[in-house]
């Protein structure tokens, strides 16, 4: 019996390695299809702030570029509120089907140190697709201002401590934590005023009801250029080749350095297909020099990597932050 027993589990092994062999072959012609089909109707894409603002204005960018060459609508919906948390936790929620994606910023990895509650969680709940660009801030100051370079408007923020207030984007956006670190490294005391967004935020500051401010060079040059603001310094560690005569804070306070960066995320557990053929319409899009060169217009360089160096960074990130919450002292209930 022994040697017909022997023979019999030797052919089921036979018949399992090919059971084996043409499952694979199936799940892999599978997936080449959901591939190939993904997508079959419009796509959403939420921007966790308000409209009219850096990451509003590149998702539209991302989602035009997207749209052209994946055949399908990808709709911006913008739905800003408590440091980005309210968008982030409808994609977190949503179904992880590549239908409903995320316009992801630093914000993201501010956030999982800066607010004690939080209905998500970044890097169990959300799927790195694909990084956008990086660029630096800028701080910018209403011409009312009697400070004229940024080691006036420390002088002026050590003389009238509290007196002067920075507006932000929101708590634990890029613009919140790049004025907290400077309190700290300056040590001054400006008075945070957070918004729902950078072009709220932007519209009190031209109109001189919130005095100091640091946003991105896409929203931020345009106002320069007119006079309506009056740029101090940018937040990089060299001068920005779009305002060379700007110089960088890190001048006046050596060490000084921050950027912020966007990016497109989904729900966790998309399937790897569709989270690929993603990153690599988005990798497509920024390679291209008139892409590079519009970019480079507005103070910000690509970034084209895969998601799982993409997930690197993010993790990376999210531990640099921390770092940063916890100098600052700053908690968000």
């Amino acid at each position: 019996m022994q040697p017909l027993q022997e023979e019999v589990n030797m052919h089921f092994r036979r018949l399992s390695a090919r059971i084996a062999v043409v499952a694979l072959a199936l799940g892999g012609a599978t997936g080449a299809l959901a591939q190939a089909a993904y997508p079959t109707k419009p796509v959403k894409l939420i921007v966790p702030y308000s409209a009219g603002g850096p990451a509003d204005i590149y998702a539209r960018f991302v989602g035009d570029r997207l749209q052209k060459a994946m055949g399908q609508p990808f709709v911006i919906e913008n739905r800003p509120g408590a440091g980005a948390i309210i968008g982030t936790d409808a994609v977190a929620k949503s179904t992880a089907d590549g239908y409903t994606l995320l316009m992801m910023s630093n914000t993201h990895t501010v956030n999982e140190s800066l607010f004690t509650k939080k209905p998500y969680s970044l890097l169990r709940d959300l799927a790195p697709i694909a990084p956008i660009n990086y660029s630096d801030l800028i701080l910018v100051v209403h011409p009312s201002v009697p400070a004229k370079n940024l080691k006036e408007l420390i002088a002026l923020a050590k003389a009238k401590p509290g007196t002067l207030n920075y507006a932000s984007s929101g708590p634990g956006t890029p613009y919140h934590m790049a004025g907290e670190l400077f309190k700290a490294m300056a040590a001054v005391d400006l008075t945070h005023v957070p918004y729902r967004g950078s072009a709220p935020a932007l519209t009190d500051l031209v109109a001189g009801q919130v005095q100091v401010m640091f946003d991105a060079m896409i929203s931020t040059l345009p106002l320069i250029q007119t006079g309506k603001l009056r740029a101090l310094g940018v937040t990089t560690a060299s001068r920005s080749d779009v305002l060379a005569s700007v110089p960088t804070i890190a001048e006046t306070v050596p060490g000084y350095e921050a950027i912020i960066w966007y990016g497109v995320g989904a729900p966790q557990g998309t399937p790897a297909d569709v989270v690929g053929k993603l990153n690599r319409e988005i990798n497509a899009a920024l390679a291209s020099a008139k892409i590079k060169s519009r970019l480079a217009e507005l103070g910000s360089s690509p970034i084209v990597v895969s998601p799982e160096e993409f997930g690197a960074f993010v993790r990376a990130e999210t531990e640099k932050w921390e770092k940063v919450v916890r100098l600052s002292g700053t908690k968000v209930e």
